[in-house]
C-alpha cells in the first residue's frame, strides 16, 4: 500500500485531500484522470509527482465545471464503474451514454486511456477524464470522432 495526496497548486500546496493507504492500482487511474469531483467541487489536475513516499496530484480548483447535482452514487467502490457521457462544449449536462464495470484494475485503466472508445456503432473520441468520489466511479468525457480520409471507421 502507498499514500497519495491532493495538493492545491498555489503557495506552499496545501493538502486538500490524503489517502494514508491505497493500492498503486488506484493510484494508476487517479493519476490518468482529467478531473476529481469530491464534496460537491470540481479540481482540474495540473500535474502528478512521485515524491519519496508518496505520490501527489497537484489540483486547482475549476472555474468552468461543476458537480452534477442530484445525480445517484454507487454504493461502494466495488468493482469499478466507468461512465461514457456525451461532451459538448455548449452543454450544461453531459448525458451517460453508456457504462462499463470492471473488476480488474488494468482494464478500467486502459478504458480511461483510451483516445477512443467504440459504443453505439460509432467512435467517440475522448476530450477528458474524472474520478467522482462523491458517486464512486469514473468519466470518460467524449464526443463523436470525426470521419477524417483513411479512417477504418
Amino acid at each position: 500500500m502507498a499514500r497519495m495526496e491532493y495538493r492545491k497548486l498555489e503557495d506552499g500546496f496545501p493538502v486538500l485531500y490524503h489517502y494514508a493507504s491505497i493500492t498503486p492500482d488506484e493510484i494508476s487511474l487517479r493519476f490518468v484522470c482529467d478531473y476529481l469531483v469530491k464534496e460537491g467541487k470540481v479540481y482540474e489536475k495540473t500535474s502528478c509527482a512521485a515524491e519519496d513516499g508518496c505520490y501527489v496530484v497537484y489540483v486547482k480548483e475549476s472555474t468552468e465545471e461543476k458537480a452534477i447535482p442530484g445525480a445517484s452514487s454507487r454504493p461502494s467502490w466495488r468493482g469499478i464503474r466507468v461512465e461514457l457521457r456525451k461532451f459538448d462544449e455548449f452543454a450544461r449536462h453531459y448525458p451517460v451514454l453508456h457504462h462499463w464495470d470492471f473488476d480488474r484494475f488494468e482494464e478500467a485503466l486502459l478504458q480511461l486511456q483510451s483516445n477512443y472508445v467504440y459504443w453505439g456503432d460509432k467512435e467517440w473520441e475522448r476530450t477528458s477524464t474524472e474520478v467522482d468520489e462523491d458517486r464512486k466511479l469514473y468519466v470518460i468525457y467524449a464526443q463523436e470522432a470525426t470521419p477524417y480520409e483513411g479512417q477504418r471507421y
